[in-house]
């Protein structure tokens, strides 16, 4: 199920970030990744996919500031539940949610030649969903190279 996030899920965030700060650097203990997660639950823009237990599946935060151009801010999924459709859910529903086409959604992910590029599955998971590679751009926090990827968005629902 996903849901819109509350202040009571910034632990769950947190486990799911320290899952992969490995890839994306330092977010566990840097206050502006706790400051950009409290901002986007007050804006009603972070999403959460949740078990029938406790923790999170699932995360996303997304940006709606510059329409008629969306962006994906951070999706990550918890290692156990990769490759069972939580982060589609989180895609399909932020894009119910949030965006009206015409649009462009962009998402930063890895570049072809950082580490975790075929690992994390990111690359391919945008791509499935219809999101093409476009240009580079800045490196991550942890000096890896990143690319965007752009999605556009017809005047018609996503899915």
């Amino acid at each position: 199920m996903v849901r819109v996030a509350s202040e009571h899920d910034l632990p769950g965030f947190l486990a799911l970030a320290a899952e992969v700060e490995h890839w994306f650097g330092p977010m566990v203990a840097n206050p502006g990744f706790h400051d950009a997660v409290r901002k986007n639950v007050r804006r009603s823009t972070a999403l959460v996919a949740v078990p029938s237990g406790p923790g999170l599946l699932g995360g996303l935060l997304f940006g709606t500031t510059h329409a008629p151009t969306y962006h994906v801010r951070w999706l990550v999924v918890s290692e156990q539940a990769r490759g069972q459709g939580v982060g589609r859910a989180l895609m399909a529903d932020a894009m119910r949610r949030y965006v009206r086409g015409p649009a462009v959604v962009e998402v930063v992910t890895f570049g072809a030649d950082h580490p975790g590029a075929s690992s994390s599955g990111a690359r391919v998971f945008y791509e499935r969903l219809g999101f093409t590679p476009a240009e580079a751009t800045d490196p991550g926090p942890e000096g890896g190279s990143r690319q965007v990827y752009r999605l556009t968005v017809p005047d018609k629902p996503f899915g």
